[in-house]
């Protein structure tokens, strides 16, 4: 199970940086839609089957972020 919220990680830390998804997908070189997809779709930013990997074995999956310098 992963165990963060992406759709708020994400959203968060677009308010914070002031970039919105749009120019977040742009940036990345894909579409806003796409973007948008994956931030709801939390399952699909990690590979499913590393997921289910890990929880057969007994543990949560949870993402940490580090700002870079």
């Amino acid at each position: 199970m992963l165990k963060n919220n992406v759709e708020v990680d994400v959203k968060v830390k677009c308010i914070e940086e002031n970039v919105t998804q749009a120019k977040l997908a742009e940036n990345i070189g894909t579409s806003a839609p796409y973007v948008s997809w994956l931030i709801r779709n939390n399952d699909r930013i990690v590979n499913k089957t590393f997921l289910q990997l890990m929880e057969w074995l007994g543990y949560d999956a949870e993402l940490t972020d580090i700002k870079r310098e």
